[in-house]
Parts: structure tokens; sequence; C-alpha cells
């Protein structure tokens, strides 16, 4: 049961529960196996007949622990850890997707996830359509067909930072009676609870903010347990009928609220594996101990970097929610009132050779594959990880040719600010 904690109380006390005599600290179990006295004990893990640990590709102490911090951090029911964020996003669609079903998903997204979705899943048998996140309500309806089983969408979205309607999305979504995944992974809990707006399902890249530190690739998948599977039965088969290579077991009578989550990991993990190190998930707990904290201090030094951008005269644009000069400013005060994220984007008017060159000029920003963590770094989209795209799906994706994604950090914002402008110059 979750303790009625506030979520900066969370973060230090959720999911390590130690007994009488226990280390204070979670342990790391870094094993890959666990010793039982009878074959029979063992028989009734193997059915699902009682709760236990057999073999860490299914479950690890260890990362159930810091699942359960999120799920508490989220307000969810029950969670998983996957060893990606991708590897989140794949399984919280592939779990209740088949051949011959199709998904919706915002145009806005990050570019392995588009490219995951529209490509990859595609081969699986799996059809999508990229909607405009800024679409109305009617517009949105249109993209539905007999065979969509769920809607997907970001927060706010890597790199091109769209606010998500999430409202909207989960209001039209359930006149479908299909279920809204949030990839949460830029707002994190703290500043934003997607289930609090209509959201079913969460997903979070956990390399980024949880992290923190650049540390460990993670991932996270959390239910509200509010969708009523069984209510659409006949769409949600894998839930609400029997799962013939498990016993003939279905998930929602048998675990309730919990069935989205231990078919997930009762199936998806034990078929394609994905689970992460013990040893990962501990670096993990020790971001997310600090969560809170950070992800103020992304935020406050965010803004003044910002507000600095806007100010320049080398700057030809700048997105970032936190600006009043942003299309997406009320959004953003409506989901996030206390701070968006630490990412910015903008570009230079001597268009996308400015950018480049600018990046190459800075000293305390390093140029990496990798945001949200507590360094200043930086990222060309459009060079680095949108490469795969077309100019055309550049731009419907947000990403401009010139776009820089700035990541600030946690350092003197008055030292990344006085790096940007000698770059600049």
């Amino acid at each position: 049961m979750r303790d009625n904690f506030k979520r900066e109380t969370m973060c230090v006390q959720s999911g390590w529960k130690p007994k009488n005599g226990e280390p204070r600290v979670l342990p790391i179990y870094q094993s890959t196996t666990y010793k039982y006295e009878s074959s029979d004990e063992m028989g009734k893990l193997f059915d699902l007949e009682k709760s236990g640990y057999f073999y860490t590709r299914l479950q690890n102490p260890t990362n159930d622990v810091v699942a359960q911090k999120i799920c508490d951090l989220e307000g969810g029911v029950a969670a998983m850890l996957t060893s990606s964020g991708q590897a989140a996003t794949f399984y919280s669609i592939f779990n209740i997707c088949e051949a011959g079903d199709h998904v919706i998903c915002s145009a806005a997204t990050y570019g392995g996830t588009f490219n995951l979705i529209s490509v990859t899943m595609k081969k699986l048998g799996i059809e999508s359509t990229f909607v405009d996140p800024d679409a109305s309500e009617e517009e949105l309806n249109k993209a539905f067909k007999e065979n969509t089983k769920v809607v997907f969408a970001e927060t706010i979205s890597n790199p091109s930072l769209v606010v998500l309607d999430i409202e909207k999305f989960a209001k039209v979504a359930h006149s479908h009676n299909v279920p809204l995944i949030v990839d949460n992974t830029f707002a994190t809990p703290i500043n934003c609870r997607p289930f609090e707006w209509g959201a079913d399902i969460i997903t979070h890249s956990t390399t980024k903010y949880m992290d923190g530190h650049a540390t460990s690739v993670g991932g996270c998948i959390v239910d509200s347990g509010n969708f009523d599977w069984d209510k659409y039965g006949d769409k949600f088969k894998g839930l609400t009928t029997p799962d013939e290579s498990y016993h003939g077991i279905t998930y929602t009578k048998k675990f309730g609220k919990a069935a989205y989550i231990t078919k997930a990991t009762a199936q998806l993990m034990r078929d394609l594996g994905s689970i992460p190190s013990p040893h990962n998930s501990f670096l993990l707990n020790l971001g997310l101990e600090t969560l809170h904290l950070r992800v103020e201090r992304h935020c406050e030094n965010a803004q003044k970097v910002a507000e600095f951008l806007e100010n320049n005269d080398n700057v030809a644009w700048i997105d970032y929610p936190g600006l009043k000069s942003s299309k997406y400013y009320e959004l953003a005060q409506k989901y996030m009132p206390n701070g968006t994220c630490g990412v910015i984007s903008f570009g230079l008017k001597g268009g996308r050779d400015a950018s480049v060159k600018m990046m190459d000029k800075l000293k305390l920003a390093a140029i990496v594959t990798h945001v949200a963590d507590a360094r200043t770094s930086v990222l060309h989209p459009a060079s680095h990880t949108h490469r795969q795209m077309t100019d055309e799906q550049l731009i419907e994706a947000g990403v401009a040719p010139d776009l820089i994604r700035l990541s600030v950090g946690i350092e003197n914002v008055d030292d990344i600010i006085s790096d940007l402008k000698q770059a600049m110059e």
C-alpha cells in the first residue's frame, strides 16, 4: 500500500522498506536465480499461484523495489522496469497490440519512438497513423479505425517541446474505447502526473532525469489501473481471454487491476527479455532520491537561460514552454504549473551551419547523444538522433534543420549563460 506522502518524500522513502536488522540502503540482488526447498513451491511460482522470485529475467527484488517507487510517484497500481526507454515504449504498446492492429501516435515524438512505431512495428503487422498534437478533437477522431487499439503521445515532446493537451487526447481515446499511453520522461512525476488528467498508462526513459547522472540506461511502464479492459474484452483479448502460453490464465480475472503489468511481465519479459540489471536499478534508485531537488534546479536554470536566449540578437527563434511567448505556455501552466523541464530548443540566425558551428565552440556544454542529466549538454537532432528521418518527416515531428536541443544542467546558471554567449560571439 502506498504511503500518503508528498512526492518529495516518496523520492526518498518509497520502495525499499527494511525490516528489523535489514540493510537501510536498498541491496543489489545480483543473482539470476533463487533457491526453494521443494519442487512444489517452485511450481506454484511458475503457475502464478504464488508471488516470488525464480529467475531475474522475469523479476528481481532490486528491480521491483525501484519500480514500486516510480509507481508511487506516478500514482499507479503496478509498474515494471525495462532495460531502456525504447523497450518500455515497445512493451507498453505490444502488450495490447498484435498483427492487424492500428496505433495512433502524436507526430511530435522522439525520433527513436517515431521509427519504432512507423517502421519496426509495421514489420510486425501493426499499422500506425501520426497525428498533429495540436489537432482539434474532430481532426483526431478521423484518425481512428475499427482496429485502433491505443493512442500514444509524450507530455513534453523530445526535442520539439510540444506540451500535450492530455485531457483532450484522453477524451478522444476513451470515446473510441482505447487507452492513452503517455511518455512522461521530460516532465517527470515531479512536474506532471498524467493519470490525474486521464492518461491510462505512463512510460519513462529512466535514463534521463530519473537517473540524472548519465550512468544507466533504463525504462519503466506504470499502469493506472483505471482502464476497464473487460468492458472492451473483444478488443483486448490478450488480457480478457485465456493465455494458452501460461496455463490458460485470464489476466483480468486473476489479477484485476494488476492485469496489464502482470501480462507484460509474465508474457513479454519472459519471451523478449529486456530486463534491467539489478546494479543499474540500484543506481537509478540513487538518482530518484534526489529527483525532486534536481528537477527544480533544472527548471530554474532553464527558465533563466531561455530568457537570455529570447533576448539575444543571434537567436532566430526559441521554444521553451516556460516562456510567455511560447504557444504552449497556457497548457504548461495547466498541466505543469511548477515547471516543465530543463530542455530548450532554439535556432540561430545563420541557420543550420551557424547552429553546428556554435555548438563546436562551447566549452562547458558537451555535445552528447543524451539529454536531461546533471551536466549541460547540446545536440543537433537533424544530424544525430533524427538523422534517419526525411526533411518532410523532420518538419512533421517539429524538428527544424537548425534546431539545437540544449539540455540545461544544474551548474551555476551564470556559467551556462557565459558559455553560450562566448560560443555565439
